[in-house]
């Protein structure tokens, strides 16, 4: 049973950045790729960021292209999402999964951006 667990999250002033993290347990962590999702209060969750599972790709949401990186190690089961150039509007509850075959969901991290 591959269990997710994200963390990294917190309250940063619009125009700063964090780094989020999500470790995945089992030994099959590198044969998926790997994705980004956030949910806003009252909106549906979306995908905004997701990577191939050797890394060599990756995709981006139109609302994040060029401020957010998503990247993984493999060797540690992890994938991150570097975000910067924080805006209000990312303010949202943030989860990774497998946008192929997803597994349960785990508990996710809050952001929130405010000044």
């Amino acid at each position: 049973q591959v269990q997710l667990v994200e963390s990294g999250g917190g309250l940063v002033q619009p125009g700063g950045s964090l780094r989020l993290s999500c470790r995945a347990s089992g030994s099959i962590f590198s044969l998926y790729a790997m994705g980004w999702y956030r949910q806003a209060p009252g909106k549906q969750r979306e995908l905004v960021a997701d990577i191939t599972s050797g890394g060599g790709r990756t995709n981006y949401a139109d609302s994040v292209k060029g401020r957010f990186t998503i990247s993984r190690d493999n060797a540690k089961n992890t994938v991150y999402l570097q975000m910067n150039s924080l805006k209000p509007e990312d303010t949202a509850v943030y989860y990774c999964n497998r946008p192929i075959s997803p597994v349960s969901w785990g508990q996710g991290t809050q952001v929130t951006v405010s000044s």
